[in-house]
């Protein structure tokens, strides 16, 4: 099956017992046994549960991944995935991530004694010398597309590097969503989501996944899915299943939409800078061509007049909604620093290069022409 067929069908057959095309919320906390020392194939929600089930199935198959293992948040996956470090290990990590995930590995992580080093994701080679510097690293971790700023990571080099010094690679894959980036298939060892955004597509569910090849991995992770549960429940799976059906055009979508947008942009005078990988301007668009089936449906430009025009923008926007999040087919936009990077100082994220005039547009598939009638009238 090619993905628009498997985003339907893989894990979903009809009930068996009602002939429903549609797989039923399995809103059981429980299931009965057949006996003593003989489980069915359910036993307890917390440990498995037949929508959930199917979903992680579906999902797995879009990541052409053996495994998937659904959680009850982006960052509840990401702590899945670090759960495997014990003290004094170390990883290795590029610079652009989630404010997110690096607050839990500051100020979760570090304190238990694991390590972090974080270099330049676009240089291949910058992980190559950390890990031989740092005497290797347990899991080398990437984000592509990063957030915000949409620097790109060359899966498949850093895959050959980490596995080369004895690590795993992690790849975030939420910004591409499966649809457009299957890093599994580039050498990344894990990949994990925030299926908040493009996987469920709504706005109306908050999740997390993580999809692997390798049956041990997956067993690890398995095992702490189970023992910290925290899992979805079957109504948040059911909505992010019911998501998936339609991730190929809602893709599709963002990005034709999200290419207008930044064309628009970048003929404007107003914004100094906009950041797309679709864009001949973007310093991998090359990377992204090769590296990706599309540039996927977020825009970051910036304005020159700091948080205060920023704040001017915002606030003339009506179509374009100010908040949180990103992947929905609704366009939102986000101020970085004081959002999703509100975690890090204004300092710490000029480092990086993230200003106070920094906006991140998720474009949504609303029509194009109104989106951009939208953005002339706020930049005017």
């Amino acid at each position: 099956m090619k993905f628009a067929t498997k985003a339907i069908r893989q894990g979903q057959q009809p009930d068996p017992t009602t002939g429903a095309v549609i797989p039923p919320v399995y809103q059981s906390a429980t299931f009965v046994f057949k006996g003593i020392g003989q489980p069915s194939s359910f036993e307890y929600s917390r440990s498995a549960n037949p929508t959930r089930t199917a979903y992680e199935t579906c999902l797995a198959s879009l990541e052409e991944a053996a495994h998937g293992l659904a959680f009850s948040s982006g960052m509840a996956a990401v702590d899945a995935v670090l759960s495997m470090l014990r003290p004094g290990e170390r990883v290795v990590s590029s610079r652009n991530i989630y404010g997110g995930t690096l607050r839990l590995f500051e100020e979760v992580y570090k304190p238990r004694d694991i390590s972090f080093v974080y270099v330049d994701g676009t240089r291949p080679e910058a992980f190559d010398e950390a890990l031989a510097e740092g005497g290797g690293a347990r899991l080398v971790w990437i984000e592509t597309p990063a957030n915000p700023l949409l620097q790109l990571v060359d899966v498949a080099a850093v895959a050959g590097i980490a596995h080369a010094r004895g690590a795993l690679l992690v790849s975030d894959n939420t910004f591409p969503s499966p649809y457009f980036q299957r890093p599994l298939t580039q050498g990344a060892d894990i990949v994990l989501h925030s299926t908040t955004k493009y996987v469920s597509g709504h706005s109306d569910v908050i999740g997390g996944a993580v999809l692997v090849n390798d049956a041990q991995l997956h067993e690890r992770i398995k095992f702490y899915q189970n023992a910290a549960g925290a899992v979805p429940g079957a109504w948040d799976c059911w909505l992010s299943l019911r998501g998936l059906k339609t991730l190929a055009v809602r893709m599709c979508q963002h990005e034709a939409n999200a290419l207008a947008v930044a064309r628009f942009l970048e003929s404007h005078a107003a914004p100094t800078e906009v950041i797309y990988p679709g864009l001949a301007s973007h310093p991998q668009h090359e990377l992204a061509r090769r590296q990706m089936d599309g540039f996927g449906g977020l825009v970051t430009f910036r304005l020159p007049g700091g948080r205060e025009q920023a704040s001017r923008f915002v606030d003339r926007l009506k179509i374009f909604l100010f908040a949180e999040s990103l992947g929905g087919v609704e366009s939102l936009v986000c101020h970085p620093v004081t959002m999703s990077h509100a975690t890090m100082s204004p300092e710490e994220c000029l480092k990086i290069g993230i200003t106070e005039g920094t906006l991140r547009l998720s474009v949504g598939i609303e029509d194009a022409d109104d989106l951009i009638a939208d953005l002339e009238q706020a930049l005017a």
